[in-house]
């Protein structure tokens, strides 16, 4: 290493970047999926979210839409390389339609369920979570030194995947991962050592799959009170369209009725007059986003909360 990189500080600029197609979540990846596109903030950037925009459409060629700010992560711990280089990852979200653009060779859209594979309860509960997980978080749990100790680790296990007598809490994606990470039960936590107990989910390079869940649970948080679901919806839409795309995110149903009684209530959306026979049944209403609800609630908000089925 050079003397002068010896303890420097490097700032990478990270994207979380979301589509949902045919009902699924993805996420754009480079690196054969190990990794979110990313690059290192230069000079010649004219800003942060520039620097972003150029490394994205640069690996992926697909440009960015929405985007905002997610977290900054500086863990030394976490870098998953032996470095003296410091380096500050600035995270970012980002919404898009899978359909605008092919991506580079290199670059691909995966299901961000394959990361996280507990995370999906739209048909039940995945059967991971109380064949695998659940029996060897108790077993971790009980394995501490004390009791005050494993009972301060098993209700940590227990809030953060719904057990005993918590629900289920759709937002609680991060803590749900790190637990895993400090359990030493996924990949991450090992930094390649290969150990047999690291078999949840599809692993990442460095902090890209907790930059990941913090994406998640953010966008998971936010559809709840802010109109940014249709940032990932086409123009035209049925309703059963945005119901498939806001459980898609959320990993849960919804209630259909009160679904849309959510949405027409807050008038959300307009009918277009026009009809599809896509759905494979009776022809259904195709409707758009009313764009001047953002001017109507800047201040107050839209909210969208998920009513459980």
């Amino acid at each position: 290493m050079k003397a002068g990189q010896r303890n420097s500080i490097a700032a990478e600029l990270i994207a979380v970047l979301v589509a949902v197609t045919a009902g699924q979540p993805r996420v754009m990846t480079i690196r054969q999926g190990k990794a979110l596109p990313s690059g290192p903030f230069e000079l010649g950037h004219r800003s942060l979210q520039s620097g972003l925009r150029d490394w994205v459409e640069q690996q992926t060629r697909h440009p960015l839409g929405y985007i905002e700010q997610l977290y900054t992560f500086a863990d030394r711990d976490r870098a998953g390389d032996a470095s003296e280089q410091r380096v500050i990852s600035i995270s970012y979200l980002a919404l898009t339609r899978e359909e605008q653009a092919e991506p580079a060779d290199k670059a691909a859209w995966r299901y961000w369920y394959d990361y996280f594979p507990w995370e999906d309860h739209r048909t039940g509960v995945p059967s991971v979570l109380p064949d695998t997980i659940v029996p060897r978080l108790k077993a971790w749990a009980d394995a501490a030194d004390s009791r005050a100790l494993r009972h301060h680790l098993w209700q940590r296990a227990a809030i953060a995947f719904g057990l005993e007598d918590y629900a289920w809490n759709e937002d609680l994606v991060l803590q749900r991962y790190e637990l895993l990470y400090e359990a030493s039960f996924v990949e991450e936590a090992h930094r390649g050592r290969g150990a047999d107990n690291a078999v949840f989910g599809r692993a990442m390079q460095a902090d890209h799959r907790r930059i990941l869940a913090t994406g998640i649970a953010r966008l998971r948080a936010k559809i709840k009170y802010r109109p940014v679901v249709f940032e990932l919806m086409p123009p035209t839409f049925t309703l059963l369209q945005l119901q498939r795309t806001v459980e898609a995110l959320a990993g849960r149903l919804v209630h259909k009725q009160n679904f849309r009684r959510l949405v027409e209530q807050q008038e959300l959306v307009e009918e277009t007059g026009a009809l599809t026979a896509d759905t494979g049944g009776r022809p259904a209403k195709l409707f758009r986003f009313r764009h001047g609800v953002l001017a109507e609630r800047a201040t107050s908000g839209t909210k969208l909360p998920l009513s459980r089925a």
